[in-house]
């Protein structure tokens, strides 16, 4: 909400829940066909796409819903209030528990790539010199770290509101990233997601360069 009130926050909200909403839709077009022209995909990289898919379109709802509330008195649409209207739903409680289990699953998965660098199994190393390789995997290890610490924060919050029947405990992106902030060492943590998520846009970047496709 603060950052549609800035000047040009709007056009950048925009811009972001259509970038949002690309890759959303990419990532669902690329689990259902399963495999492309240079590589095909395992059943586990179909469920990660579709998981991915997902919460990406979720974020873009968060953004869509941000820009459409903009205007309107107490903020009436925002993603604690809006997950607090699901948990009143016939089966909200499982509703919420289950988004936010499948975003702490693509947490645990970011994590995994990261670590393991298995991120650099999608893309086309061979045509990398060395030194752009150790780059682009310093930067994809780093983004994956962070989308893992912020998809699985607003994964806890949401799987916490469910199982504590309680709507404010439910938590959006900004409210993730406003919890990491009153932690311990919270302002250098927040500094590091910031700098780890433009890293991912950096890494998303080289990627559509040399993305196995």
């Amino acid at each position: 909400m603060t950052l549609a009130q800035e000047p040009f926050g709007k056009a950048l909200l925009i811009a972001t829940a259509v970038g949002l909403a690309g890759y959303a839709l990419w990532r669902l077009v690329r689990a259902g066909i399963g495999h492309g022209s240079e590589q095909d995909d395992s059943g586990l990289h179909r469920i990660a796409g579709v998981a991915s898919g997902v919460a990406y379109a979720t974020l873009c709802v968060t953004a869509v819903k941000i820009l459409t509330g903009a205007n309107s008195s107490g903020g009436s649409n925002s993603p604690k209030q809006t997950t607090g209207g699901v948990l009143g739903w016939t089966g909200g409680t499982v509703i919420v528990g289950v988004v936010g289990a499948i975003l702490i699953g693509v947490a645990l998965f970011q994590g995994y790539k990261g670590v393991s660098k298995k991120f650099l199994d999608d893309s086309k190393t061979r045509d990398m010199s060395r030194r752009v390789k150790r780059g682009f995997t310093a930067i994809g290890v780093f983004g994956h770290l962070a989308r893992m610490v912020v998809f699985g924060l607003i994964g806890y919050g949401l799987v916490k509101a469910a199982v504590d029947y309680n709507p404010r405990g439910a938590i959006g992106l900004d409210g993730a990233l406003n919890k990491l902030l009153h932690n311990s060492y919270g302002p250098f943590l927040l500094g590091v997601v910031a700098a780890g998520l433009v890293g991912f846009a950096v890494y998303s970047i080289a990627d559509a360069r040399y993305a196995k496709i």
